[in-house]
């Protein structure tokens, strides 16, 4: 039999997509532009192996069954038809096995009609030219592990309101969030999902369209234009992506052709009850193949600089969820096709896009999540670290008279520090569903809440790691977030949050300005304990070092409401020492109106030194040193 090369290209994508190999099948499926028989219509196809017939219905036929569609060998269905016009809605309508017959969105559509309706539209991309070049280049060229990152976190239609009360498209995000953030001095933002999803509450968490830019946000053609800005401004653009669990909507992925067509076939493992969604069954090879041509989308459409992969540890782990669960063929709680899964992302993604950064959301410590897949991990770049996150937290809202008792909480992850390549996040997660803002976190009066949030940031800023933080906390917002509102813009008019904004705002330049804060982020050749045994005053000091001997910052930080006159830091050199960041300067809200003076180094042991410097550390502050005039002594035996 003779096959045409437009067929026997169509069969190669179709088999490529059931073995799990086709990473661009959004090509293949969904509808695209043809011409048969010198007609020029479109062609729509939609994978339902086991449904007893599929429709096609929209604007274009009244919504009615005159458009049947042909399955194919390989339970694909297909139709050429001339009816469709730009801008119209569609779906399709599907006989399930069994009988039930229903309206199902189209799961490889890129843009959908405004909530609450789901049907998908009839929308081209144009092809763009992008201007951003420069930017890419500098990427091939760089090592991200040795530049700085600090992430901010944005929901992106609640960081701001218009007057009438509706959400920022990214229209006027491209207008007004990226001065912002570039006045800020952050290096990247990270948008929580912005795939299509039915329900705000979500935050975008409950995915309907893995190929399609949520309409609530503008439209792809804005979303690019938001990018290259940002790359035009050196910001980098990350985003939330969830290939573990989908909306459970019946009109939607559920029990697509009437089986388990996406979710696994066994109940238990299908069912997340804790999210009231479904898990994607990651070992289904049509289920890779959809999964790994969504991501590969978002960075290639969107020109983006890296995925945060949502949810990893309940991909990794068939106990993860509430309820009861089925253990492996070993007989353990290993879920080895989320294993493999995430595995085979990475290695995909890496080889298109060696500069893309994979970031994990991960919460347990059993699996290596960062590092080469060769070695057994899973070969993401950065794993958000939760543990230093609950800690950190945990010790900043107790009262300070107990937090001596707790300074391991403080400490514990110096410990672990290099074990992955970690991004510490004080993340959306920590400011809602009552856990209190991160100012409200903090204990004390109004004042003392904004001298420790000062504080805070500095050990998050001087602490091996990349770093984020959730829109709102860099001025100190003492409400928490609100999915369906904007931020508390009106906070910047009283003194003290404009205030901490100007701090963040330093901080974050003097986070850039230091190459010993990130040149050597992912070695112990980094750090230097100075004292974390002063549990009794509550006082930690450590060093962070660049690479050379002469780069170095001492970082001391105190936990107490009480001024540590006379403290003494152990020093590597002889010399003198200059102040560089006080926390408790009047210009950030504190009192002090002059640093701290420059400290000679004394000859005189302090641990593993053999010289110490002497100065005062405010109450709740910080201070960060650098030596200014040192002589480093080669020594002898």
């Amino acid at each position: 039999m003779n096959v045409s090369g437009d067929e026997a290209n169509s069969l190669e994508q179709a088999q490529r997509f059931l073995s799990g190999e086709n990473f661009y099948s959004q090509h293949y499926f969904g509808f695209h532009k043809d011409i048969k028989n010198g007609l020029s219509g479109y062609v729509f196809r939609v994978w339902a192996p086991n449904a007893e017939q599929v429709w096609l219905v929209g604007d274009f036929n009244d919504w009615t069954d005159s458009l049947p569609m042909i399955k194919g060998n390989e339970g694909i269905w297909e139709l050429f038809t001339q009816l469709p016009a730009e801008g119209d809605l569609y779906k399709y309508k599907i006989r399930q096995a069994g009988g039930r017959e229903l309206f199902k969105i189209d799961p490889f559509a890129i843009a959908f009609e405004q909530r609450p309706g789901d049907a998908a539209v009839i929308h081209t991309i144009p092809e763009k030219r992008w201007k951003d070049g420069l930017w890419q280049g500098r990427k091939k060229r760089s090592d991200y592990f040795k530049r700085p990152m600090n992430i901010y976190e944005v929901h992106a239609s609640s960081w701001r309101h218009h007057d009438d009360g509706t959400p920022y498209t990214f229209k006027s995000l491209e207008e007004e969030l990226i001065p912002y953030v570039k006045e800020l001095g952050y290096t990247h933002i990270e948008f929580m999902p912005l795939m299509e999803h039915p329900l705000g509450m979500s935050w975008g968490y409950q995915l309907i369209g893995y190929f399609a830019l949520s309409s609530y946000y503008g439209t792809p053609e804005e979303l690019q234009a938001f990018v290259e800005s940002c790359h035009l401004n050196n910001i980098g653009v990350l985003i939330d992506w969830v290939p573990g669990h989908f909306c459970i909507n019946d009109d939607t992925l559920p029990y697509y052709d009437g089986t388990p067509q996406f979710e696994y076939e066994d109940p238990d493992r299908a069912k997340n009850i804790r999210w009231g969604s479904l898990n994607f069954d990651l070992g289904k090879p049509q289920v890779q193949s959809f999964l790994i041509s969504s991501a590969l989308f978002w960075l290639e459409m969107y020109h983006l600089d890296g995925i945060r992969v949502d949810a990893v540890s309940s991909m990794l782990y068939r106990d993860y969820d509430e309820g009861p669960w089925t253990p492996n063929h070993e007989g353990g709680n290993r879920n080895f096709e989320g294993y493999y899964f995430l595995q085979k992302l990475n290695a995909v993604i890496k080889l298109a896009h060696p500069k893309a950064i994979m970031i994990a959301e991960e919460s347990s410590s059993k699996t290596q999540i960062t590092g080469l897949i060769e070695t057994g991990a899973l070969g993401f770049d950065y794993k958000w670290n939760m543990g230093w996150m609950n800690d950190t937290l945990r010790f900043y809202e107790m009262d300070p008279i107990v937090r001596k008792e707790h300074f391991d909480l403080l400490t514990f992850s110096f410990m672990y520090m290099m074990d992955e390549n970690y991004i510490l996040p004080l993340s959306h997660d920590e400011v809602v569903h009552g856990k209190k803002s991160l100012m409200h976190k903090m204990w004390g009066d109004r004042y003392k809440q904004f001298a420790q949030l000062r504080n805070l940031y500095v050990y998050m800023m001087t602490h091996p790691g990349k770093k984020l933080l959730f829109m709102g906390s860099e001025w100190g917002q003492f409400l928490e977030w609100k999915y369906d509102e904007g931020l508390e813009w009106r906070d910047l008019q009283d003194d003290m949050n404009a205030k901490m904004q100007c701090f963040t705002r330093t901080l974050n330049e003097f986070y850039k300005e230091h190459r010993a804060l990130w040149e050597l982020d992912n070695s112990y050749d980094t750090i230097e304990v100075i004292d974390a045994d002063n549990s009794q005053e509550t006082v930690l000091s450590f060093i962070r070092k660049g690479k050379t001997k002469k780069d170095f910052l001492l970082v001391v930080l105190n936990m107490t409401p009480v001024e540590r006159q006379g403290f003494s830091i152990g020093v590597p050199y002889e010399g003198s020492y200059h102040e560089i960041l006080n926390t408790e300067m009047k210009d950030f809200g504190g009192t002090w109106t002059k640093m701290n003076e420059d400290a000679a180094a004394e000859e005189q042991p302090f641990k593993q030194f053999d010289y110490q410097i002497r100065t005062t550390v405010p109450a709740l502050g910080a201070i960060i040193i650098q030596p200014k005039d040192i002589k480093i002594r080669k020594k002898t035996r």
